[in-house]
């Protein structure tokens, strides 16, 4: 089984390009912010839980999310592998997916990194907001949180999966397509 990490900051288009990856090299997307909308709308303790700490733009506690995907694991076989969107987003997470698929004898085969400046994020959030209505990105004193977030807790990933030969880069600041012909020719 094929494990993909699609790594970057919050509008560098990981949404839009783990779709068409999903598709094209029948992945499973998995997308923890996607997940956990759905635990808010549904208001499930850990929906309740999270809302509270995504409108401050803060991040999910680790084991909720681990948890979340685990399940997500061990319920799927019919597809060529999975692609995590969102997740993981600290070195701490890192360990612990890693911890995960050790026990199934498994680890992450790729981490594609879209990169985008702090003011492409910050435009991107902002007509997101206008857009699809998500309050989590209406705020700039959130937009700013989020960026300043990704920057401490999430670039350090970026040394943690170059170490273990696993980090490809791709650009994110062109079209849609651009950046997926892109990935499609990094992917392994």
């Amino acid at each position: 089984m094929k494990y993909y990490i699609l790594f970057g900051p919050p509008g560098a288009g990981k949404g839009t390009q783990a779709k068409l990856m999903a598709e094209k090299f029948n992945l499973l997307h998995i997308s923890t912010g996607d997940i956990l909308r759905k635990e808010i709308a549904a208001q499930t303790p850990i929906g309740i839980q999270a809302k509270q700490l995504i409108e401050k733009g803060n991040f999910v506690p680790d084991q909720m999310v681990v948890e979340l995907i685990a399940n997500i694991f061990s319920s799927s076989t019919n597809k060529s592998g999975f692609l995590l969107d969102g997740f993981p987003r600290t070195v701490a997470q890192a360990d612990m997916l890693n911890d995960l698929l050790q026990k199934n004898k498994e680890e992450v085969t790729q981490v594609i990194s879209l990169s985008i400046g702090d003011q492409t994020i910050f435009d991107r959030l902002s007509k997101r907001a206008k857009i699809e209505g998500r309050a989590d990105d209406a705020d700039p004193a959130t937009i700013q949180n989020r960026i300043a977030t990704y920057h401490k807790k999430t670039e350090p990933l970026i040394e943690y999966y170059k170490k273990l030969n696993k980090y490809q880069v791709v650009d994110g600041e062109g079209t849609i397509e651009e950046v997926f012909e892109n990935i499609s020719k990094d992917i392994k």
